[in-house]
């Protein structure tokens, strides 16, 4: 017996590492001290920048819409997906990425596969100004059917203590604004894969406007926060609105959101159209076309935001009027 024969390639695991070292290598700061293939990556803190930095963490996977990248030959995207997933829920505590880490499984290590996902990957670094620092290729051949692989991510970053947003200065009178979303971003793709697999939707879809990569708003939400005072900031992820707004909310306050206001993507229209599901359920899944939800006291007209709602009392919930 030996390794191969139970399953696990090392030469292929060897030869995937060497694959994917120049793109790592291309995310890279000054800041990075470590060597692709070692133990364990350092990354040099900035701490003089900082007064009193707090570190904010977020990790997150592609969910099922990793399946549906399988089966279409879609995977140069979800590494920025994952990538996104994990940067959006960071930057809404107003910090910035500094380093990410990845963790691909998969049946059998492929390392054009790997390739492909780890460029993605990087990808979605280089747009979040983080540097990938790190990760693991885990074969599992009885945990994973043949051609199965599934991504997960972790990202750290920092913020000025004074500097942070936790939601406790919106007031009453505060403008809800909307920052358009890219797509299905990467929720709700059970749902998007029974439509697909029950239905003939892809006769007016493309399965690229299905995998169309997580918009990474990094940038965007740096300008506004060097322009704007922001209260609250929320990533619209699973649940939608209606389940990520109300998590920012203070006591004795509520989101009241104006439907006739929020840019519905069309790709929504025609998962609603031969799903054949409610309204109601379509605002409880997907984000309908809101990326990130931005709070403030000010008017704001950058980035692509416009205003779909307003603060008012209530007890931390979204009411749609």
């Amino acid at each position: 017996m030996d390794y191969q024969s139970s399953g696990v390639n090392i030469d292929e695991g060897n030869r995937a590492v060497e694959t994917i070292k120049k793109v790592v290598k291309s995310t890279h700061s000054a800041q990075v001290l470590a060597n692709i293939g070692g133990f364990a990556a350092g990354f040099q803190f900035p701490k003089d920048d900082y007064k009193e930095p707090v570190l904010v963490s977020a990790t997150d996977g592609v969910g099922t819409k990793i399946r549906l990248a399988i089966d279409y030959n879609g995977l140069d995207t979800v590494g920025v997906d994952c990538v996104a997933m994990c940067v959006n829920d960071l930057i809404c505590m107003g910090a910035k990425p500094l380093f990410f880490l990845d963790y691909i499984a998969c049946h059998k290590v492929d390392a054009n596969i790997i390739k492909q996902v780890v460029s993605g990957i990087a990808d979605g670094c280089k747009q979040a100004h983080c540097s990938l620092i790190g990760g693991e290729t885990a074969e599992m051949n009885d945990m994973y059917q043949p051609g199965d692989l599934d991504i997960a991510g972790f990202c750290v970053g920092v913020v000025e203590k004074e500097k942070a947003i936790d939601g406790k200065a919106i007031q009453e009178g505060d403008s809800i604004y909307a920052l358009p979303a890219s797509g299905c971003h990467s929720n709700g793709y059970s749902l998007v894969r029974k439509v697909v697999n029950d239905t003939n939707v892809l006769s007016q879809l493309k399965v690229t406007d299905l995998l169309t990569p997580t918009k990474i708003y990094v940038d965007d939400i740096n300008q506004l926060l060097s322009s704007h005072k922001i209260n609250g900031i929320a990533n619209i992820t699973g649940g939608g609105l209606q389940e990520n707004v109300n998590r920012v909310l203070p006591k004795g306050l509520a989101a009241i959101i104006k439907k006739s206001n929020i840019n519905v993507l069309p790709v929504f229209n025609q998962i609603q159209k031969y799903g054949d599901i409610t309204e109601e359920e379509m605002y409880r899944v997907f984000n309908m076309g809101v990326g990130m939800v931005i709070i403030s006291e000010e008017p704001i007209d950058a980035c692509g935001a416009y205003k779909i709602g307003t603060i008012q009392k209530g007890n931390q919930n979204v009411v749609y009027i």
